[in-house]
């Protein structure tokens, strides 16, 4: 079983054990500064009504992405993780 496959069975085992769905969840990700992986990370989620902060650093080289939306179960929380992965240089927190 991969690293990932681990992270993201006991991602769900916890999130079913300790939330009642369903849930407004927060999902927080860092991605280097530019107008195409952030508007990468926008479009999934477009279709949830999800409310969207973006913060750029002093710097300007990276911008943190919050995104408030709700989810109706565990699985759709770790398909949206799923599909950030593709994002280059992507942070999740």
């Amino acid at each position: 079983m991969s690293k990932k496959t681990e992270f993201y069975d006991k991602l769900r085992t916890t999130l079913n054990e300790e939330t009642k769905f369903p849930t407004k969840y927060l999902f927080k990700f860092i991605v280097p500064t530019s107008e195409e992986g952030i508007l990468q990370i926008e479009n999934i989620f477009n279709d949830g009504g999800a409310v969207i902060n973006k913060n750029v650093s002093k710097t300007g080289k990276f911008t943190s992405v919050s995104i408030h939306v709700v989810m109706k179960n565990a699985d759709t929380i770790i398909d949206k993780y799923i599909q950030a992965e593709k994002v280059e240089g992507i942070i999740s927190l």
